[in-house]
């Protein structure tokens, strides 16, 4: 897991008394250390399991992955042919209201992992986690991809940290 750099805003200083950084700064980064250590105890939980048994919880883990980045990133979840977790890779870097995603390089990786099945992810910095046209197309653009290579594309999933939306339970 990468490290990630605690930073206290001038909004935050304000909220502390005295101006007592830091304390703050030490629960900010407890904080942080309690969400590292839940990722890994999901990740291991997904490894040894069907990752689709609860389709709320793989919700919850990637908005997890992706929690407060002001910035979207696009992400795969390698499944194995039982729906197991291989890996869960961050693929490509955006702004923040989009990502250059390049399918040839996930049908590399997908290959690469042996994978039987994946799950797309990318978020919403807006908050807003509706899929845009370029949503859709990207999805289907990827399923086509994968296909051509027995590699299933099980859902695609966005986040925000307000929330996470399903594109297959939605429709």
């Amino acid at each position: 897991m990468a490290r990630t750099r605690i930073s206290v805003t001038p909004r935050e200083r304000s909220a502390t008394p005295n101006g007592n950084t830091g304390r703050l700064k030490k629960v900010l980064e407890d904080e942080e250390r309690t969400i590292l250590r839940a990722i890994r105890i999901l990740v291991g939980r997904f490894k040894q399991r069907d990752v689709f048994a609860n389709p709320d919880a793989v919700k919850d883990y990637l908005r997890l992955q992706a929690q407060g980045l002001p910035h979207e990133v696009f992400a795969v979840m390698y499944l194995d042919a039982q729906h197991r977790l291989i890996e869960y890779e961050r693929m490509f870097r955006g702004t923040l209201a989009q990502t250059s995603v390049y399918p040839r390089e996930v049908v590399k990786r997908a290959m690469t992992t042996n994978a039987a099945a994946v799950v797309l992810h990318h978020n919403h910095p807006s908050g807003v986690c509706t899929p845009s046209r370029a949503d859709e197309a990207l999805t289907q653009a990827l399923s086509t991809a994968l296909a051509l290579v027995d590699v299933r594309v099980l859902d695609h999933v966005i986040t925000s940290d307000e929330g996470a939306l399903s594109m297959v339970e939605r429709g």
